[in-house]
């Protein structure tokens, strides 16, 4: 499992998380937030105001996460202010994952995990933050039609 964050003042590093790891709250908060992705956010994002989106992952929406969230101070979405189950919202699910992973196979035949994370990690560093922007841009449209369509997947629903 990868994860990864992304705003229109940069990227954050991948994060690998590590083989055999079950990802409960308390990994999450230590490993992929605590090491990983506030830092990464933090460093990029000093001086600028910045809420944190994530999904509805049960390790995402645990009280100690978000009592872990309070503690450091991050501004982030309540669980019972976004709606579940909601890839069709998030960046990164409905445009950059797809992105990624059509890199990171494009021309190659990759026979090992570490061959896989090199790859994950050099296509992740070429794409673009125009192309990040874009997706981020879709954002309000997206949100726009699942309110139209009663918060129902929006497959079908004009973005324009």
């Amino acid at each position: 499992m990868v994860s990864v964050g992304v705003s229109r003042m940069g990227k954050t590093n991948v994060i690998f998380i590590d083989p055999g790891a079950k990802v409960n709250s308390s990994y999450y908060c230590e490993v992929v937030l605590g090491k990983g992705l506030l830092l990464d956010i933090q460093a990029r994002c000093c001086h600028h105001r910045w809420t944190l989106q994530q999904d509805g992952a049960p390790a995402h929406t645990a009280r100690t996460t978000m009592d872990y969230l309070k503690k450091q101070k991050i501004d982030f979405i309540e669980p019972d202010m976004w709606p579940p189950n909601s890839p069709d919202l998030n960046p990164v699910d409905y445009a950059v994952w797809g992105a990624l992973q059509q890199r990171v196979y494009h021309g190659r035949n990759i026979d090992a995990v570490e061959e896989l994370k090199r790859a994950i990690i050099t296509e992740w560093q070429k794409l673009s933050q125009r192309f990040i922007n874009s997706s981020i841009n879709e954002w309000r449209r997206r949100l726009e039609c699942v309110v139209r369509n009663d918060a129902g997947h929006i497959e079908h629903c004009s973005l324009a």
